[in-house]
């Protein structure tokens, strides 16, 4: 599907440059196949030096001779991106965006009828190879692109498609869920230590219990209210725990945590 394909990252940060990574890694495509752009003068000698990639201050030059344009700019600077570029954006490009809050038809007013359009949702442990993204597909993708876009975001973890109606959720869920689970590893960290765990210790049980507990959640064929009930004996410390979590509605604050991401995605995606 790649084969003589070439690939443009417009934005050389950290998840433009994490993607190029994963792309070369799993050998999807050469890194002779693709040019990063930045302002960022340092930074693309850097990415030149370290990954042997192509690099160009001149997003429109760059994306003239590019298949597939992988926007990864600040939703702040979309518009001008897209003016940039929109001149040499034509109808046998795809354009894939992973700019919180744009939709795909902001995207589409700036190119000519008929680009071909995706947004996409990753998540911060792409970083590690471990990522969640979600794919939505604009008015004009077609079923190819968006396997197109699987290949290239399952390079750095696991995607899936939704309609773009429910990318704010996505927002809200997976791409702020990082830090809720962030927060939730520190509370147990300092947990620990107030029970007595001298610090560094604490913080290598919490983290390592919220990542074998992710797996197990992924590779158990039970649910996780199912693995719950195993580690919960009557009478013991794990439902003395659950009990205190309850009362303190870590469910229900949880749940409002996303609701607020979700919003406040929406209201971005409204430019407030």
């Amino acid at each position: 599907m790649f084969k003589g394909k070439k690939i443009v990252i417009i934005g050389g940060g950290k998840m433009g440059s994490i993607i190029a990574q994963g792309l070369i890694a799993h050998k999807i495509i050469s890194s002779k196949d693709i040019t990063v752009t930045d302002i960022d003068a340092a930074r693309l000698d850097f990415l030149r030096s370290s990954m042997k990639l192509k690099v160009s201050h001149n997003n429109e030059k760059a994306v003239k001779n590019a298949d597939i344009i992988i926007v990864a700019v600040k939703p702040q600077n979309m518009s001008s991106t897209l003016k940039e570029i929109s001149s040499a954006i034509d109808k046998t490009k795809i354009i894939i965006s992973i700019a919180a809050g744009i939709t795909t038809g902001f995207i589409e007013s700036y190119l000519a009828q008929g680009v071909r359009v995706l947004r996409v949702m990753p998540n911060t442990p792409a970083l590690i190879g471990e990522g969640a993204a979600a794919v939505a597909k604009g008015s004009c993708a077609k079923k190819s692109d968006v396997k197109l876009a699987h290949i290239i975001f399952n390079a750095v973890g696991i995607s899936v498609e939704v309609e773009e109606a429910l990318m704010d959720a996505v927002t809200g869920l997976s791409g702020s869920g990082p830090a809720y689970c962030f927060l939730i590893i520190e509370a147990l960290i300092d947990a620990g230590e107030q029970m007595g765990l001298p610090r560094n210790l604490a913080a290598k049980l919490a983290m390592q219990t919220m990542l074998g507990s992710a797996l197990l959640c992924l590779h158990s064929d039970k649910q996780p209210a199912q693995l719950r009930e195993m580690v919960t004996s009557p009478g013991g410390t794990t439902v003395a725990g659950l009990k205190a979590l309850e009362e303190g509605k870590i469910r229900a604050t949880i749940i409002s945590a996303v609701e607020a991401a979700t919003k406040r995605s929406k209201e971005l995606a409204g430019g407030k």
